[in-house]
C-alpha cells in the first residue's frame, strides 16, 4: 500500500462541485441519457425509467429545465402532451456520459451495478 502524502489534500474544484450539485442527483443521469436521442413525451419517459416516480420526474425536469439543460415543449392537442428535449448544453454531455457509460461496464461489476443504481 502506498504512503499517505504529508501535503494536505487538493481543494475539490468548482466546476466539478457544480457538475456533480446537478447531475449527482437520483435520477438526473438516467433522465439526460433517456432525452439524448431525440425529445421524448413525458408518459414514454416515465415508462423509460423503471423504478422513477411520476413526481420525482417532474422534479428532475424541473431543475433541469433551471439549469438550461432540458426544454419543456407543450402541443396543445388535443390531447394535450407535454415533451422534453435536451438543450444544445445538454446534448453536449454526451461524450461525457458515453465515457461514463464505457467507464462503468469496464468497472463496475454487474451485481454492483444495481447498488449503483438504486442509490441515484
Amino acid at each position: 500500500m502506498t504512503e499517505p502524502v504529508a501535503e494536505p489534500c487538493k481543494t475539490v474544484d468548482g466546476a466539478i462541485t457544480r457538475v456533480f450539485a446537478l447531475l449527482g442527483k437520483r435520477w438526473t443521469g438516467p433522465i439526460v441519457a433517456a432525452l439524448m436521442e431525440h425529445p421524448v413525451h413525458f408518459a414514454d419517459l416515465h415508462r423509460a425509467i423503471p423504478g422513477i416516480s411520476e413526481r420525482m420526474l417532474s422534479d428532475r425536469l424541473t431543475e433541469l429545465g433551471a439549469a438550461r439543460l432540458v426544454v419543456r415543449e407543450v402541443d396543445e392537442g388535443p390531447p394535450l402532451r407535454v415533451s422534453y428535449r435536451l438543450t444544445e448544453a445538454g446534448g453536449a454531455l454526451e461524450p461525457a456520459l458515453k465515457e461514463l457509460a464505457a467507464w462503468a461496464e469496464k468497472h463496475l461489476p454487474e451485481a454492483d451495478r444495481h447498488t449503483a443504481s438504486s442509490a441515484l
